[in-house]
């Protein structure tokens, strides 16, 4: 049955989560999980909802506009995870709560008209680039203090703090420890910007012994991805 492989695959995430606190002398309640839910289907989301997951992450529009549709009486918080295109700005508003991957201004300032328009205030993260692949997204280290800036005095943003993905190849801790210097650097100019989203199903321990809030986790949660098909 779904929701019995579901709750076993929830309760393991939980208990690495857990031990990864506890190797990292953190309190449990510091980290929160966010079930990254692409190419799933929306009995999924409620299924997770059910078993009291209130976090919930896509990375596609086209997928994740009728999910958010459809899951809208459910007391969810909706991250868009995946690299946003500003043409898909108007859209991803009206259901996601925090944006992790605002990477430049004019994406921002995009997402900021659109909060206003829609009488809403959105959390954003900066995306930082922790490596030289500019197809993975994010802004270089030197411009996210300014777009840190940007983001902070927006109407209709509120700056959450920074996100990344751990660069391919690389000891994934190594990268997260940077990551941390970032967030720090963050923190110093807007002590409100907590957020530290990093490490999914392979490297949540990583992240959590170098900051992490917020882990995205899809694989460990529900499975092998199917391909997504319009």
């Amino acid at each position: 049955m779904r929701k019995d492989e579901i709750a076993s695959r929830l309760a393991e995430v939980d208990a690495r989560i857990a031990e990864a606190c506890r190797a990292a002398g953190r309190g449990r309640d510091e980290v929160s999980l966010i079930a990254v839910t692409k190419t799933y289907p929306a009995d999924d989301v409620r299924i997770l909802a059910g078993l009291g997951v209130r976090d919930v992450g896509e990375n596609r529009d086209q997928e994740a506009a009728p999910k958010a549709r459809e899951c809208a009486d459910l007391p969810l918080t909706w991250h868009f995870v995946g690299q946003l295109q500003t043409n898909k700005v108007r859209s991803v508003t009206r259901y996601a709560d925090v944006i992790h991957s605002v990477d430049r201004s004019r994406l921002a300032e995009a997402v900021s008209k659109e909060a206003v328009r829609q009488g809403r205030e959105i959390v954003c993260l900066v995306q930082v680039a922790l490596d030289d692949d500019p197809g993975r997204g994010g802004a270089v280290v030197a411009d996210v203090p300014a777009l840190a800036d940007l983001i902070a005095g927006a109407p209709g943003l509120r700056l959450g703090g920074v996100m990344a993905v751990a660069p391919l190849g690389e000891d994934p801790a190594k990268a997260f420890a940077r990551l941390r210097d970032v967030a720090v650097a963050v923190q110093e100019r807007h002590p409100r910007a907590t957020m530290i989203s990093a490490g999914m199903s392979d490297d949540l321990a990583e992240a959590i012994a170098h900051g992490a809030t917020h882990v995205r986790v899809g694989t460990a949660l529900l499975g092998r991805r199917k391909l997504f098909v319009r």
